[in-house]
């Protein structure tokens, strides 16, 4: 008897009909033929073109065929294209156009649906590609790309390096001692071309401890004397290094002594002028005296110059002949070989070997600083902490030089004295007339060829080639 029942629970009865041990809640309870027509759309509560309920597949029915007492499949609704459903494109789990398959569904949803237009994970204007953009929360949430971990590590080491770099510049320039030697007074010389530098080697003992004066046979005299002095001119035309004989005898400006009372002019050797008013009384004898203005001034004594050796590692020389001096100790072995500060400071004191006394030695002091510059300023130095930190320390520490004069300055003067030793520059003695000139005094002292060295003295003052000088 066919009845609609109220679809009690069966015995695993199928709600649709069908074949089913149980009651069925539409259909013909012993699987009839016919089920419940769809409801019209105006009453379906899932509006109109809802998809019908889906039926499940009895056990034992072919997949894809027509079920016993149910409907094929309705008509194709909104959003169910053939090129949609849960498998392969314009399939559903049957195949297309079989009765029974089922509809498809939209790969990405419908309207609403997750991954569909205004659903969750969907983008402005579309869903998101495949390997498209990630999302903000996503980038936020990765790690750095290489590219950028890669830019800011070479930029925090840029950023290291300079603050470095600034740091040790004003380190090494607080080195410096300054004073103010290079002072105007009537008739000095005007400013010529290229830059001139007063370069001067005393005697001073600060700095040394009793032991180190004894080890480097320096006695222990006060004060300080010019040991050596030189014009360093760096121009257009090649660098000149210029020595002049601390015993030259030439006109003392007056000054101001030691007690302040003014000390007239007189004419004496070079040196005393160093000994009665420092570097500023010395260059000023030394600008009116050759007519040329001096730019810079640098002095060191006995404990920086060692200091500045040592740091470097020793100073590469060749040696011509053995030389022994008791008075300086300097005791060599000829050829070529570092020397060490304290053999260095002997080589360059040392005179009574050479046949021509203090001309001699100007030549040794000439040969060793041009050496001395190559090394200080190589890479080598320059760029190894472990060198340069000391060459600062030391060497700078015992350097004076005038109001004006900086690291950069002192670079030049490095590469300039480098330039001088490697050929592309000249070492010259100012021209002198007689080596051994007898003084009204008695003294020995030494007279300059007054022709001759002006030529010297215009060439640095207007920067032109200097002459070749027998």
């Amino acid at each position: 008897m066919n009845t609609w029942q109220e679809g009690r629970p069966g015995g695993g009865g199928n709600p649709y009909g069908g074949n089913g041990g149980g009651g069925a809640a539409y259909g013909h309870g012993s699987g009839g033929s016919a089920a419940e027509p769809p409801l019209p759309a105006g009453l379906n509560p899932r509006g109109p073109g809802a998809q019908a309920p889906r039926q499940p597949q009895p056990q034992g029915q072919p997949q894809g065929q027509p079920q016993q007492g149910r409907p094929g499949p309705p008509p194709q609704a909104p959003g169910y294209g053939p090129a949609q459903g849960y498998g392969q494109p314009g399939q559903g789990y049957g195949q297309p156009g079989q009765p029974g398959a089922r509809p498809s569904v939209p790969a990405q949803g419908g309207p609403g649906r997750p991954g569909g237009p205004g659903g969750p994970g969907s983008a402005p204007g579309g869903p998101i590609a495949p390997g498209g953009p990630q999302s903000p929360t996503t980038a936020r949430s990765g790690r750095w790309p290489r590219r950028r971990i890669v830019k800011w590590s070479v930029f925090g080491v840029l950023i290291a390096l300079m603050v470095t770099s600034v740091s040790t510049w004003f380190w090494a320039d607080s080195k410096l001692n300054h004073e103010n030697v290079l002072v105007d007074y009537p008739g000095r010389p005007a400013a010529g071309k290229g830059t001139n530098w007063l370069i001067v080697g005393s005697d001073s003992r600060n700095g040394l401890s009793d032991s180190q004066e004894e080890d480097l046979h320096t006695g222990h005299a006060g004060g300080k004397r010019s040991d050596s002095m030189m014009i360093l001119h760096v121009g257009d035309n090649g660098n000149t290094l210029m020595s002049i004989p601390r015993d030259s005898w030439v006109p003392i400006p007056e000054h101001a002594g030691e007690n302040g009372k003014p000390v007239k002019a007189a004419t004496s050797k070079i040196n005393s002028a160093f000994a009665s008013g420092g570097g500023k009384l010395l260059t000023q004898t030394v600008e009116t005296n050759t007519g040329i203005r001096i730019d810079h001034y640098a002095e060191i004594g006995f404990a920086g110059f060692v200091g500045i050796v040592d740091s470097v590692g020793g100073v590469d020389m060749c040696i011509e002949q053995d030389v022994k001096d008791k008075d300086s100790g300097l005791d060599l072995k000829a050829g070529c070989q570092s020397l060490n500060g304290t053999q260095a400071l002997a080589f360059v004191r040392q005179r009574h070997q050479m046949a021509d006394q203090d001309l001699g030695r100007m030549r040794n002091q000439q040969q060793f600083l041009g050496a001395l510059a190559k090394q200080a300023a190589s890479p080598a130095t320059v760029l190894n902490p472990f060198t340069f930190y000391p060459l600062v320390s030391s060497g700078l520490g015992t350097l004076i030089v005038d109001d004006d004069a900086g690291l950069t300055d002192l670079g030049s003067l490095f590469l300039a004295m480098k330039d001088v030793n490697g050929g592309s520059g000249k070492s010259i003695t100012v021209p002198i007339a007689n080596p051994d000139f007898k003084t009204n005094t008695g003294e020995s002292a030494v007279k300059w060829d007054a022709a001759k060295a002006k030529q010297v003295f215009d060439a640095f003052k207007n920067d032109t080639a200097v002459p070749d000088l027998k």
